[in-house]
């Protein structure tokens, strides 16, 4: 009898296809390893469609399983690959997510960047291989959505919802992985995060996040598979301590629609920081008060509006 499975065994790598859609790039446990947390996988997902047979006596049904797909979650730590102008080797499932990146490589030390912005079309897809114990999933077709999560005294993390084309799973040799590529991260704290501000004013902020909001649809058609991102709404949550309202006013933000920039800056070490700036957020209602410690908090609803379009957020590494 073989020995178990153990839960602890995953293996996870991921790359982008550059050839035709749900083309397998074939990652490698060199160069496409990827490290996660909190990682689940749901290897059929779909609907079961009972064959509803008319029989002379009565019975359970027997049923046919359809729309079959994978979905892959789990959270990156957020931190850049430790050199500037060097794309961190999670930047592939960022890229499944409708997301656009541009290396611009060191002219002189430390003035490279790595920038992710949204995009409309030209979704670009990708493979990503699992493996649990000997047995393999491939997934292609790969695309996705995220949420990124910066809470105070918390490590920052993007946590990822991928869905492919389903593979039938297959025992495969586990390959050697280097997950040399990521780099330890830095908790959210006063020193490490020193830049949140809303419409210019700084914010003492408790909790953020910041949900890219695709939509992900498997379209299995006759003639035609394929995970597409049809439509994506943004929304950013950020509870922070109130304020005296001449020093900023949610309520009239929200009554007026106007726009505030966002800043967010975390990383305190070259090759480590992320920029997020999102220049055209509008304020919902505040829907009510929170309080931590006694303190009085805001939680904020926020929006962040496209201008020309595909330009309602940066994010970038430097």
């Amino acid at each position: 009898m073989a020995d178990p499975i153990k839960w602890r065994s995953k293996i996870i790598l991921a790359k982008i296809n550059s050839d035709a859609y749900g083309t397998d790039p074939v990652p490698t446990g060199a160069a496409n390893a990827i490290l996660m947390t909190d990682v689940e996988l749901r290897p059929m997902e779909g609907q079961d469609v009972s064959r509803n047979l008319e029989r002379p006596f009565i019975g359970a049904q027997q049923s046919v399983p359809v729309g079959v797909h994978v979905v892959l979650t789990g959270s990156v730590e957020l931190v850049g690959s430790g050199d500037t102008g060097v794309a961190p080797a999670w930047g592939p499932l960022m890229r499944m997510c409708g997301v656009a990146e541009v290396v611009t490589p060191d002219d002189a030390p430390g003035d490279g960047t790595v920038e992710y912005t949204p995009v409309s079309d030209e979704h670009e897809d990708g493979a990503i291989y699992f493996w649990i114990g000997p047995t393999q999933h491939k997934m292609t077709g790969v695309r996705g959505d995220w949420e990124w999560t910066h809470n105070a005294q918390a490590i920052p993390v993007v946590r990822f919802t991928l869905t492919g084309l389903f593979a039938a799973p297959a025992d495969a040799t586990r390959p050697t992985v280097d997950l040399t590529g990521f780099q330890p991260p830095q908790v959210a704290t006063k020193t490490n995060t020193p830049t949140f501000t809303l419409g210019g004013v700084p914010l003492v902020l408790s909790q953020f996040s910041f949900k890219l909001g695709n939509a992900v649809e498997q379209r299995l058609l006759i003639g035609r598979e394929a995970v597409l991102i049809n439509d994506r709404n943004e929304q950013i949550a950020a509870r922070v301590e109130a304020v005296p309202l001449t020093t900023f006013n949610p309520f009239a933000a929200a009554f007026a629609s106007t726009e505030h920039p966002l800043v967010l800056e975390h990383g305190t070490v070259a090759g480590k920081r992320i920029k997020l700036e999102a220049p055209h957020c509008t304020v919902a209602r505040l829907s009510g008060y929170e309080q931590s410690q006694n303190v009085l908090e805001w939680p904020l609803s926020l929006s962040p509006q496209p201008l020309a379009g595909d330009d309602q957020w940066t994010l970038t590494l430097s």
